[in-house]
């Protein structure tokens, strides 16, 4: 499908969350879910930009030479982009992020070796990093192979040479992340079945069900739809 459906919602009754971020491993559907909230709600994104990160692929085929940059491109990366969101924010514009800034730590310890972790937290730490805490968090999950059918069924990603191993190494962090993560109202979700990109059901009613998270820790398992 080359354009998004425009699903429309009937949003007058709600209160919309200002700032929603999609998390989940690599291959579960986050930039397309957040591209397609933005369109229905008419909201800004704030997108991961992994085409940009120039150690990207040689971290999936040789981790112990990319690992550490990849990282540390990519936490800078997002730390622009965070800065550039609130010097934007002056009239209140609302937004959709495939990203928390916590993933990066979430990466980091699923990738990095004891030493090179230990510099990345430093860095880290000298950072100034003033991230807005969403007012939803989605995450999206799905079993190690659904990931890795669908990785390979991008004809042109970087992703597509990610090792399995590698991919079920950060599945896992994930799970052990949100497994406490308290900071916002969660949603977590099956999305091993969903089609969000094609499957205007299976959009709807994930959306549906999303809008009714306002605080807490929930979770979406839906109804297999024909």
């Amino acid at each position: 499908m080359d354009q998004p459906f425009d699903t429309q919602f009937d949003l007058s009754s709600l209160k919309l969350p200002r700032h929603i971020a999609i998390e989940g491993p690599i291959g579960v559907g986050k930039t397309t879910l957040a591209k397609r909230l933005a369109l229905s709600f008419n909201y800004e994104t704030l997108l991961e930009q992994a085409d940009l990160n120039p150690f990207l692929e040689r971290s999936y085929t040789d981790p112990k030479s990319a690992a550490l940059p990849a990282q540390l491109f990519f936490l800078f990366q997002r730390c622009q982009q965070i800065q550039q969101l609130r010097q934007g924010d002056m009239f209140e514009p609302r937004h959709v992020a495939d990203f928390l800034m916590e993933k990066d730590q979430v990466f980091a310890e699923a990738t990095l070796d004891e030493e090179e972790l230990k510099l990345y937290q430093q860095v880290y730490e000298q950072m100034t990093i003033d991230a807005p805490r969403p007012d939803l968090v989605v995450y999206l999950q799905a079993p190690v192979k659904v990931l890795h059918e669908r990785i390979q069924q991008r004809s042109e990603s970087l992703d597509r040479h990610i090792d399995i191993d590698y991919l079920a190494a950060l599945n896992d962090a994930y799970m052990r992340f949100f497994h406490y993560y308290e900071e916002s109202p969660l949603l977590i979700v099956n999305a091993a079945e969903l089609d969000l990109a094609n499957n205007e059901d299976h959009y709807r009613q994930l959306v549906e069900h999303m809008l009714t998270t306002t605080s807490g820790r929930h979770y979406y398992n839906p109804t297999p739809i024909l």
